[in-house]
């Protein structure tokens, strides 16, 4: 077999998978260029537990998950991923289907009962550390996957929004 022969085939199925439709919805965030500057600032102090509560609550109304992102305003990752549910392209998607609630964690030293409250074990392993939960069971239904976005600098925007839709009711 030649080159030709093996090559042309294997191009035209990857042209296939290539143009194959996506279960996520593509977003067309290019870059971080298109990040808000300065980034955001989401963490607060304030009552975290009444706050999911009220998300919980607006979550089951509306048929939508509540997104817990556990972070820090001094984390570049938390602050970038932040400014990605921001863009005009992520913003309507996120409010279709999440109820977001920020939980400011501190240094690892504040509200860090939450995420141990839906089973979280031991010290986070990074943050942003974002909890996705079914409002009505009050279950965690990305365990495991918490920190999964702890790396945000290291992804596009498009996998951010990607990772997200994967969590779509």
């Amino acid at each position: 077999m030649s080159y030709r022969q093996f090559i042309l085939p294997v191009l035209a199925a990857v042209a296939t998978i290539a143009a194959a439709p996506v279960s996520a919805p593509r977003v067309g965030i290019a870059s971080f260029e298109a990040l808000p500057k300065p980034l955001p600032l989401p963490y607060h102090a304030g009552d975290a537990k009444a706050q999911i509560a009220a998300a919980r609550a607006r979550a089951v109304k509306a048929h939508k998950r509540v997104l817990i992102d556990l972070g820090g305003n001094w984390c570049l990752d938390c602050r970038l991923l932040a400014g990605v549910m921001e863009t005009p392209q992520m913003r309507g998607f996120v409010a279709k289907h999440f109820e977001v609630v920020t939980v400011d964690v501190g240094r690892f030293d504040q509200n860090m009962d939450i995420p141990a409250s839906y089973g979280v074990k031991g010290r986070l392993a990074g943050v942003p550390a974002v909890l996705i939960v079914d409002p009505k069971t009050n279950k965690l239904i990305n365990a495991g996957r918490e920190t999964a976005l702890a790396d945000a600098r290291a992804m596009t925007p498009q996998a951010v929004a990607d990772w997200l839709a994967g969590w779509v009711g």
